[in-house]
């Protein structure tokens, strides 16, 4: 174990200096940081590689840091399962299976997400989410250690509504420290490229991209929607190592390191603004020509990108409200004329492509974003200079999200406030908040964060009969 430290976030946006950050080895560390109060003050806070955009694992009291929990525990071709320590990160468990032509379901793009975060918070997959969208929709067992010390365990066997529930609990049960998820055998996918004028995108043509895709982004690039397709095929060809090589590259470094450059180095607004119409022109004809090539291939878990090495200068931020499917057209069509009128007030633009995730109806965690239906996210993306500027604009823009029956996610959604969730989860929130009281009525887990967010907390009780 190891003492005091400060802690930063991926973009450099939050930072926390608990009393105590520890690095636990072994479960019994764990049990000892959550029994011993005095020397572990609440709150306490398990945290990955912290890429979240929120503060939901910050503490001024006691973070545990699971990255040297990281064993690969079993590959079980029987059952197609793996069985992974909470501070494994995705990236490694990808790259254990690959050695065995196997993946896992979902392979997100942030490889450094580690898996006990994977499987207790959300993400967001439109590219692989052909059954389900949600990383821990897969995950069918979790071991953690409750607040009080104890050992506790959930699966789809033992009991499948508790499950729902720890897949939302964003470590407010206590600190997971082992996880199984479902895989499968290593698949190839081709990544085609559909360019559409906004001005002429119709809810038909929506419909028909949806129904025709196993997965789906959405890119938007100076008023053309480009619409990522993603269909399985046999094989990636000749290029497909290369062609994933690139994709990785612009994603860790090209992109932000350029917006973040010309931000910096650029000052006068009118010779700033040029060179950013300019990448911006840059970004659209690459779109353009990845739809006149007819894509790329890449084998499944090449879509996983390792961010370890990437430079400050290189990383970007971005935010995520998704919406009913139903409205997602007139929605988008809002959101870009809220960004001009943003830009013309203010001078601030996102400087790097605007995302939109399709996301298939998911009622397997309670928090689930997809869980009344599906959903068409709107991802604003941003290479970060000036941190108070993109916060002023994440304001604005949650609050347009929430007049828009939006939906956010507690670690993707950043500045996110309890009329947001309270708005968008309904009774769902309600429920959520009485489970995390009831598991945790001393309040060992809670940090201000979610203090903040969830509903009142009833009168001290003994903690749920569900922890096992």
């Amino acid at each position: 174990m190891r003492m005091a430290n400060t802690v930063t976030n991926y973009d450099g946006s939050i930072t926390s200096t608990p009393q105590q950050l520890v690095y636990p080895t072994t479960v019994e560390e764990i049990q000892a940081v959550l029994r011993d109060p005095i020397k572990y003050p609440s709150p306490v806070r398990a945290m990955g590689n912290y890429h979240s955009l929120t503060p939901c694992a910050s503490s001024d009291g006691t973070m545990v840091n699971m990255s040297r929990m990281t064993q690969i525990l079993s590959i079980d071709t029987a059952t197609m399962t793996l069985t992974a320590q909470a501070g494994a990160q995705v990236v490694d468990a990808a790259q254990a299976l690959r050695s065995q032509g196997l993946q896992l379901m979902t392979n997100i793009e942030i490889g450094n997400m580690r898996l006990g975060s994977a499987a207790t918070c959300h993400t967001k997959d439109g590219l692989d989410g052909i059954e389900f969208p949600q990383f821990n929709s897969y995950v069918i067992a979790i071991k953690w250690v409750t607040p009080t010390g104890e050992l506790a365990e959930a699966s789809e066997d033992n009991d499948s509504e508790l499950l729902k529930k720890v897949r939302s609990s964003y470590g407010l049960m206590g600190i997971v420290y082992e996880v199984k998820v479902r895989i499968k055998p290593i698949e190839a996918l081709h990544f085609s490229y559909n360019p559409i004028p906004f001005d002429k995108l119709t809810e038909a043509e929506v419909e028909e991209i949806i129904n025709t895709s196993e997965g789906l982004v959405c890119w938007t690039v100076q008023k053309t929607c480009f619409f990522q397709q993603r269909h399985r095929v046999t094989t990636t060809g000749k290029f497909g190592t290369i062609e994933a090589a690139i994709r990785r590259r612009l994603w860790s470094f090209e992109g932000a390191h350029i917006g973040q450059f010309i931000h910096r180095f650029f000052r006068d607004p009118k010779v700033r603004n040029a060179i950013q119409n300019g990448t911006f022109g840059v970004n659209k004809a690459l779109y353009e020509s990845l739809h006149l090539i007819g894509g790329i291939t890449v084998l499944a878990p090449d879509k996983i990108i390792n961010y370890e090495k990437t430079p400050p200068s290189a990383r970007y931020a971005f935010t995520f409200w998704a919406f009913p499917r139903a409205q997602w057209l007139v929605t988008l069509r809002d959101y870009l004329e809220f960004a001009d009128k943003y830009f013309q007030r203010t001078g601030f633009r996102c400087n790097l492509p605007l995302g939109a995730y399709f996301m298939r109806h998911d009622t397997n965690s309670l928090l689930s974003p997809s869980f009344d239906g599906d959903v068409f996210s709107i991802d604003p993306i941003h290479a970060v200079t000036d941190i108070e500027e993109w916060h002023r604009f994440l304001r604005e823009f949650n609050e347009f999200a929430y007049q828009r029956n939006g939906i956010p996610l507690l670690n993707q959604s950043p500045l996110v406030e309890r009329k947001h969730v309270e708005k968008a989860f309904g009774q769902r929130w309600s429920e959520y908040s009485s489970w995390v009281h009831s598991m945790d009525p001393g309040g060992r887990m809670l940090n201000p964060f979610f203090a903040a967010l969830l509903s009142s907390a009833p009168p001290a009780t003994t903690p749920s009969k569900e922890i096992r």
